[in-house]
C-alpha cells in the first residue's frame, strides 16, 4: 500500500465530506511499502499522535523525530512524509479537517483573523507536541477526546468534535500569535518544490537529465540541486531512484518480469535496478515477488 497522489503529489482521499471535512483514524506505518509514506500534500489541517513505536516525519524543510506518546501539528499544504524508525510498528492517531470547518463561511471573521493568520503562514508550517509542555498536553488530550468521540457516533458527536478542535485551534493560534512578528513570505518555495516533485512523478520513468528538471522550473541545475536537498534532505536523484523504486512494487506483484518492470520505471540497467532494489528493500526483486503471491 502507498498513499495515491494527484501528479502535483495532492494526496487522493477523501477526509471526511464538505458537510463535514474531518477524518479521525488510527493508521500503521508498516501498512505502506518499506514502512513509509511518500511527500504528499491536502488542503487540511492534520495532527498526529504517535501511539506506538517511533518514527521520523518531515514537514516541507523540518524533521521530527517522534516516539509514543509524542505528536505534531501539520499546518494546510504542507508537504510531508514519515518513515518508520526500529523494528516496532508505529502507530499513530492521525486527525485531518479542512480549515473551512473552523470558521464555517467564506470571509468571516473567523476566517480572516484566526484561521488564514495561520493557514497562509508558510513559516507556520508545523511544530511538535509533546506532553512536558502544558497546553501541547491538552491538546493531545482532546486529540484522544476526538478519538474516543468519533467512534462512539453519539447523536450529537459532530458537534462535540467541532467543539474540541475549536478549542485545540484556539491554543493553536495563541501559540503563534505569541511568538516574534513573522514574515507572511509567499509559497514560493514549497510551490517551486511540488513543481519539481510533480515533474518527477509525472517523467519518472523516461530518462530524464538534471538539466531538464531544473529547465523546467527555470532555474540553474546547481540551485535546483541545492535547493531541493535542502528541503528534501536528498539530491533528486536519490528521490528519484526511490520513487522509481515504489512504482515498481505494484508491476513485480503482478507478475512482471525484473527486466521489465525496471525499464517500466524507468532504470536503463536491470542490474542496477537489483542492486538499488536489495538496497531500499532489503532483498532482491524476484525475492519480493515470491513475499508478495
Amino acid at each position: 500500500m502507498q498513499i495515491k497522489t494527484e501528479e502535483t503529489r495532492k494526496e487522493i482521499k477523501n477526509h471526511g465530506d464538505f458537510s463535514f471535512p474531518v477524518n479521525v483514524c488510527i493508521e500503521h506505518i508498516e501498512a505502506y511499502e518499506q514502512g513509509m509514506f511518500l511527500w504528499h500534500w491536502h488542503p487540511e489541517i492534520e495532527l498526529t499522535y504517535v501511539l506506538s513505536g517511533r518514527m521520523e516525519y518531515r514537514v516541507n524543510d523540518k524533521i521530527y523525530f517522534l516516539k509514543s506518546g509524542e505528536g505534531i501539528f501539520g499546518n494546510s499544504n504542507t508537504l510531508h512524509s514519515g518513515i518508520q524508525l526500529g523494528s516496532e510498528n508505529c502507530s499513530y492517531l492521525s486527525i485531518t479537517f479542512h480549515p473551512r470547518f473552523l470558521y464555517g463561511y467564506e470571509g468571516s471573521i473567523l476566517q480572516r483573523k484566526y484561521v488564514d493568520f495561520i493557514v497562509e503562514n508558510t513559516e507556520c508550517s508545523s511544530f511538535q507536541l509533546e506532553k512536558s509542555t502544558p497546553w501541547k498536553k491538552e491538546i493531545m488530550d482532546m486529540m484522544l477526546e476526538i478519538y474516543e468521540t468519533s467512534e462512539k457516533k453519539e447523536f450529537d458527536y459532530e458537534l462535540e468534535i467541532h467543539i474540541l478542535l475549536t478549542r485545540i485551534w484556539h491554543k493553536i493560534y495563541s501559540y503563534f500569535y505569541s511568538l516574534p512578528q513573522v514574515n507572511k513570505g509567499t509559497n514560493k518555495n514549497m510551490q517551486r518544490l511540488q513543481e519539481i516533485i510533480a515533474y518527477l512523478q509525472d517523467h519518472y520513468s523516461e530518462n530524464i537529465t538534471l538539466d531538464e528538471i531544473s529547465g523546467h522550473i527555470n532555474i540553474c541545475k546547481n540551485e535546483c540541486c541545492r535547493f531541493f536537498k535542502k528541503y528534501m534532505n536528498m539530491t533528486i536523484m536519490e528521490y528519484l531512484t526511490v520513487l522509481r523504486i515504489q512504482n515498481s512494487l505494484p508491476l513485480l506483484k503482478q507478475g512482471e518480469s525484473v527486466t521489465r518492470a525496471a525499464n517500466l520505471v524507468g532504470f536503463a540497467s536491470p542490474a542496477y535496478f537489483c542492486q538499488m532494489f536489495k538496497r531500499h528493500m532489503g532483498m532482491k526483486p524476484k525475492e519480493y515477488q515470491k513475499t508478495s503471491f
